[in-house]
């Protein structure tokens, strides 16, 4: 059988209609992979690319030697290679070298790897299993809870509890050190529209009759400096099979030199690579940029080294880049359930609050600003490779994504939701939990830009706030003046939308780890409690920030 006529069996034993999707210039590969609803990608030339070499390292392969991706033709493939995967239906699949695939072994000091190593047989334990299609089916249909939680809260603790509230005067001189509780209003009052406003779903609104984007690669790039040996292959072994889900997907780990990791997509960024501004993670990010050479066909979809994405989530990203057409890049929402969830309470419940964050705030202006005027996380990151072109991460800050996201908002490029779910784990000890938010917090701090001032003025706010909640507590025995209701009706509202937030970002993760219901149940009271703990631990570390501000980068263990 001739080439030609091997590839044409291929694509159409695929289930693959449409002739134009193939770019004939390249070899098809023959991948066993599960059947979708609609599987033409776009209807366009050379959106099905193959995973050379060449396709994969743009201007680093073939450098000669001494290159950082120079490989060595003309040797005995690695033992590896040589094996027969199978996929999860039990056929056979071709080996590298029947697909077209050149095979090398690596030079001595590689950055870029020879070929794919996702398509080998998969004996580990699958990691990356969640709840999402429940999960977004549930939260596209709880507004209404939300607003019956918090108003109904709100209602309960003004006009019912006995909170000495008085309705004679509008101000009184304990006022003066209560002012502290309505600090926190304005950020209450926007995640209470986020939560109050519909969660946006793909649901009734994506069809299959609808026009496409085209899309020629999506990589799914684990970013990680690579010392934490077990952490790479736990996401590498998370992610490989996710390549046979759809003809784009590429499955890469992203590593700073010497840590190069073989039988993995493994591409690491050698020291002598230099930026003008940016080190660390930015500066690997910008090395893989560059080595990519992206363009607007091209997705990445970034991830931390503990982020783990599930199948139903990847389908989703390739919906969002399908029919999202007015948005380059976007985020969806990040879940702390992971590795490690309830091994320790105080951080469980204090990463409950970040969970609340996305979908009630980050859902607000991903679903209906389309702007990233409240910030950017660094995971779940989808962009557009001409929104990475023109911005680059060339950047120099110690919170790149939101400096990134930033440059995106100048530059025009408008954001989405994606209605899919990432997983990861929150920090291990409390010192990697203040260094984390102190990283953060002084990062956004010293962004050239006036909306991150601002949401930095609200955070420092928060130590004020506690300080002024702790001293009404033996004043308020001294001096019996009642406060206003007014004033007791903000502070009351205030305080039923942040309980709420970390009250459905633990249930939210409950639900999606599976956890036995009557264990769920017991975990409401046990939030309530524990989010003034939570509360503390935040504004100790934004003092921590103010006195001990970061050099450089800290990366945390998880």
């Amino acid at each position: 059988m001739s080439n030609e006529a091997a590839q044409a069996a291929a694509y159409a034993h695929y289930g693959h209609q449409h002739p134009q999707q193939v770019n004939p210039r390249l070899q098809q590969t023959n991948y066993d992979r599960p059947q979708w609803d609609d599987d033409s990608a776009s209807e366009s030339e050379g959106t099905v690319v193959d995973d050379t070499p060449e396709s994969r390292a743009g201007p680093a392969y073939g450098g000669g030697p001494g290159h950082p991706g120079h490989h060595v033709g003309g040797q005995v493939p690695p033992a590896h290679l040589n094996r027969q995967p199978s996929g999860r239906s039990g056929k056979n699949i071709p080996p590298p070298e029947a697909m077209g695939r050149p095979l090398t072994a690596p030079s001595p000091a590689p950055s870029v790897p020879a070929g794919s190593y996702a398509l080998m047989d998969e004996s580990n334990k699958r990691t990356n299993l969640g709840n999402t299609k429940l999960l977004m089916t549930l939260l596209s249909e709880m507004w209404i809870v939300h607003m019956a939680f918090i108003l109904g809260g709100t209602f309960c603790m003004t006009f019912l509890l006995p909170q000495g509230y008085t309705d004679h005067e509008l101000w009184n001189f304990t006022c003066y050190w209560k002012i502290g509780w309505l600090l926190p209003v304005p950020y209450t009052f926007i995640c209470f529209f986020g939560l109050a406003l519909p969660f946006r779903t793909p649901k009734f609104i994506y069809k299959s009759d609808m026009p496409k984007r085209r899309v020629d690669n999506l990589y799914i790039l684990t970013v990680t400096k690579g010392d934490n040996r077990d952490a790479v292959y736990r996401a590498w072994n998370a992610h490989k099979h996710l390549e046979r889900l759809h003809p784009c997907v590429r499955i890469h780990v992203l590593t700073d030199e010497p840590y190069f990791f073989e039988n993995i997509n493994c591409y690491t960024c050698p020291k002598s690579f230099r930026t003008a501004n940016s080190k660390y993670k930015a500066r690997a990010l910008e090395w893989y940029r560059q080595t990519m050479r992206y363009t607007q066909y091209d997705w990445v979809l970034h991830l931390d080294e503990e982020s783990v994405i599930d199948d139903e989530s990847v389908r989703r990203v390739l919906e969002f880049i399908w029919f999202e057409t007015e948005c380059t890049w976007g985020q969806g929402v990040i879940l702390y359930n992971q590795y490690n969830y309830w091994k320790n309470w105080f951080f469980t419940v204090a990463d409950a609050l970040r969970v609340g964050d996305d979908l009630s705030r980050f859902q607000l202006q991903y679903t209906y600003f389309r702007s990233p005027v409240f910030g950017a996380h660094g995971s779940f990151l989808l962009t557009n490779g001409l929104v990475e072109n023109h911005v680059t991460w060339d950047l120099g800050s110690l919170t790149e994504d939101y400096q990134f996201a930033m440059h995106a908002m100048d530059g025009g490029f408008k954001c989405g939701k994606v209605p899919g779910i990432i997983r990861e784990q929150s920090p291990l000890d409390m010192i990697g939990f203040m260094k984390q938010r102190r990283r953060w917090y002084v990062g956004i701090r010293r962004l050239p830009y006036a909306l991150p001032k601002i949401w930095n003025t609200f955070w420092t706010l928060g130590i004020l706030c506690l300080f002024c909640t702790l001293v009404s507590i033996p004043l308020g025995f001294k001096y019996s003046n009642g406060t206003p209701r007014w004033f007791g009706l903000m502070k009351d509202f205030s305080f039923c939308n942040f309980v709420y937030l970390y009250l459905i970002g633990i249930f939210v993760q409950d639900l999606d780890k599976r956890i036995n219901p009557l264990l769920m149940i017991v975990h409401i009271p046990m939030t309530a409690i524990l989010q003034f703990v939570a509360g503390a631990m935040e504004a100790i570390s934004v003092c921590y920030g103010l006195l001990f501000p970061p050099a450089d980068f800290d990366v945390i263990k998880k």
